[in-house]
């Protein structure tokens, strides 16, 4: 009887780990029954029927990254380029990726190899190097569409390197030392060019400068004799306006009459004085009577 009761416990302990089943979280678990599936366990506490209901399968529902092995890609200028990338990829159904393909991981990569190849074959060498973004979106929109069918979603695929053969890695070092030469030496020749603008601006600014000066030079000094000539004949003007006044004034034609003879007759008196030769006006008349009116304006008038 005993025996009877400790079979009977061990069944119903068996019964009992047989049909609860515990799903850890970002996990999901596949179950058939009689060999058909049944249904998806989700995460927490379970209840299967035993020896009816078995996991057939277990998912993580995680991101995964998947490594894609380096491969040989020939570009459209026949060049070959190892290529190698990773692969990100998540679970999303995990009865398709349990019935879809026997191993969704290896589909996975060896369409993410064929994509690679494909994409790389329509772009040239310099191309390539420059539309990684557009190498890695391309290989992930055609992962997409196909892995759907596996129950899987790719996220995202990233180059990880692109290595050409020796001989077009040499090429392609000359090719830049060539162009950063190539850019030195027009900095260069821009450099002088432009000391040489430099020169012929400041040679031009300070030729307008020094013209301006003489200019402006010139202007000042007319301006100055202007001035002078302006004052002068001013003066001049002023002086004949007196002048004029004080012959209107009583005696004052006398006067200019007298001043003329005592002008008249200190040239005549320096002139014998200097040469043996002197020139005497034709008529001697005139000068007499010149000198006439002169003595006898002294004599009426002798403080004059």
């Amino acid at each position: 009887m005993e025996i009877v009761s400790l079979v009977l416990l061990i069944i119903a302990v068996v019964f009992i780990v047989q049909s609860i089943k515990i799903v850890p979280q970002q996990t999901a678990w596949v179950v058939e029954r009689l060999g058909k599936y049944h249904s998806t366990l989700t995460p927490g506490l379970n209840i299967l029927v035993p020896f009816v209901d078995r996991l057939a399968y277990k998912h993580s529902l995680k991101e995964i990254p998947l490594d894609v092995p380096s491969q040989i890609c020939i570009t459209k200028d026949n060049t070959q380029l190892q290529v190698d990338g990773i692969l990100y990829f998540q679970v999303t159904d995990a009865m398709r990726a349990s019935y879809g393909s026997s191993n969704y991981v290896m589909a996975i990569t060896q369409m993410a190899q064929t994509t690679l190849r494909s994409v790389v074959g329509k772009m040239e060498l310099d191309k390539t190097f420059e539309e990684r973004d557009a190498i890695n979106a391309a290989v992930v929109l055609a992962l997409d569409e196909v892995a759907l069918n596996w129950g899987v979603k790719v996220l995202r695929y990233e180059i990880k390197d692109l290595t050409p053969p020796a001989e077009i890695l040499r090429s392609m070092q000359q090719q830049i030392t060539a162009e950063r030469e190539k850019r030195a030496l027009i900095a260069a020749s821009e450099g002088r060019r432009q000391e040489q603008i430099n020169i012929a601006t400041g040679e031009r600014e300070a030729a307008i400068a020094r013209s301006e000066g003489e200019k402006q030079a010139e202007i000042n000094k007319a301006q100055g004799e202007a001035a002078a000539i302006t004052a002068v004949a001013e003066a001049t003007a002023d002086a004949i306006q007196k002048i004029a006044a004080a012959i209107r004034q009583p005696g004052g034609e006398q006067a200019v009459q007298l001043k003329v003879a005592e002008k008249a007759v200190e040239a005549f008196g320096k002139l014998a004085q200097s040469t043996n030769s002197m020139i005497v006006p034709g008529n001697v008349s005139e000068v007499s009577g010149l000198i006439g009116s002169a003595m006898a304006l002294l004599k009426k008038h002798p403080g004059a």
